[in-house]
């Protein structure tokens, strides 16, 4: 990848962050994190033919590495500020993170979400702690009110990623990984503000500057990529991946990516739903988009990281349970193991019963029968039926079709994006 050209602050952002510095972040944070497992996935290094190795962030209390910059920021402020308390603005789980171990240090948290969160993340704020005030329609309106709030009531700003002790924090996720194993070819990191990325880019380099740091970005939201390549991408819409769903990265951590991330690549939604499936399938963990990007990059350049000791973090496990179950299912039908078929008929006794026996034949198993009559272009006597229905793969759908159109039947087959 041709990167932008460096930014003449870069050095002076290096200096900020260091080794040192994720090393002292790691003796202040020990015992009140969890020092998450990394384990090899024999399955997964089969399907990708690269030598992958987890980082089961989404083992954290809050289940996401956001705590770990949180509290590493929380634990160096003054007596004075942790009376009068903090505050953010983040409808995710650096909001989680923050309360969470704002209140374990008694310490006030307060956190300015959009008025359009969703309901769930407000309550989950609240259960841990935090203080949470609805504000404006986007995230850049309950930024900005959350700065005004800080400058009103003299409270202390803890920037999600753009801050040197928040990626310092962030950074003990490599500390971690490199400790149990330093060989690795590339380590994979999710890129939204860019803290997790600057911190684990940080440790890797310092510890083995033979490391190539992959850094992955939503198709949808590719601020970062943009910047490091000099190119002027589109960024927004809606993507599994809300947790890196990032219009701007940071003015700081994008200095640390310049200078010591190798490449950054993009991921589109198939392939993020396919990688979260694919973790609760095999893994049997749940992951949200964001901590799937990663084995997401893998699994769409398996040359690149094929034969290659590869780890992967996964940063998050906070996704919406009908939105997972959502994911599930459209992931099976993507592997044809589920189908919707659009069959035309003549309105006529047995005509369904006819295809009932086709189905039978070729053993696939109807879950859902839906018929049309009046909205449709055909005669009075035709009439469209679809039927959901499940198979072992692909091909077992193909079959019936096959056997189904030999027989004189028009049938479509509903596909996904």
């Amino acid at each position: 990848m041709t990167k932008a050209s460096p930014l003449r602050s870069a050095e002076h952002a290096t200096d900020q962050l260091t080794l040192d510095l994720v090393r002292a972040a790691a003796e202040r944070i020990d015992g009140a994190v969890v020092k998450t497992p990394m384990m090899r996935s024999i399955t997964l290094s089969e399907i990708t033919g690269a030598d992958i190795w987890l980082k089961f962030e989404n083992h954290q209390f809050t289940a996401a590495y956001k705590e770990r910059g949180a509290l590493n920021a929380l634990l160096q402020l003054s007596d004075e500020q942790r009376a009068k308390g903090v505050i953010a603005a983040s409808a995710g789980n650096h909001s989680q993170g923050l309360s969470y171990h704002g209140r374990r240090l008694g310490v006030p948290v307060t956190i300015v979400m959009p008025s359009t969160t969703p309901s769930v993340k407000v309550m989950q704020t609240e259960s841990v702690g935090g203080n949470v005030v609805l504000f404006g329609e986007t995230f850049d309106e309950a930024y900005a009110h959350a700065r005004e709030l800080e400058a009103e009531r003299g409270l202390t700003f803890v920037h999600p990623f753009d801050d040197p002790q928040v990626a310092a924090g962030q950074g003990t996720v490599a500390l971690e990984m490199l400790e149990q194993k330093l060989d690795f070819d590339c380590l994979v990191v999710p890129i939204g503000g860019g803290g997790l990325m600057s911190g684990m880019a940080t440790v890797a380099k310092a510890l083995n500057p033979n490391i190539h740091m992959v850094g992955v970005q939503a198709k949808l939201y590719p601020s970062m990529y943009s910047h490091v390549t000099g190119t002027e991408l589109p960024c927004g819409g809606d993507t599994l991946a809300e947790g890196i769903a990032v219009k701007e990265p940071g003015a700081f951590t994008r200095q640390i990516i310049a200078q010591l991330v190798d490449e950054v690549l993009l991921v589109d939604e198939p392939a993020l739903e396919h990688a979260v499936s694919l973790l609760l399938q095999i893994e049997k963990t749940v992951v949200e988009g964001a901590g799937a990007a990663g084995l997401a990059a893998v699994l769409s350049n398996r040359e690149k990281f094929a034969g290659k000791t590869v780890g992967l973090v996964l940063c998050g496990g906070n996704i919406d349970t009908r939105l997972l179950a959502n994911v599930l299912v459209r992931d099976l039908a993507r592997q044809g193991r589920l189908a919707r078929l659009r069959i035309t008929l003549q309105d006529r006794p047995g005509a369904l019963y006819k295809v009932m026996r086709e189905f039978n034949a070729h053993n696939v198993n109807i879950i859902e029968i839906y018929h049309q009559r009046i909205f449709t272009t055909l005669p009075a006597k035709g009439l469209i039926t679809e039927i959901e229905c499940e198979a072992r793969d692909g091909a077992q759908i193909d079959r019936l079709v096959k056997e189904l159109e030999g027989k004189g039947y028009t049938v479509e087959l509903a596909e996904l994006a």
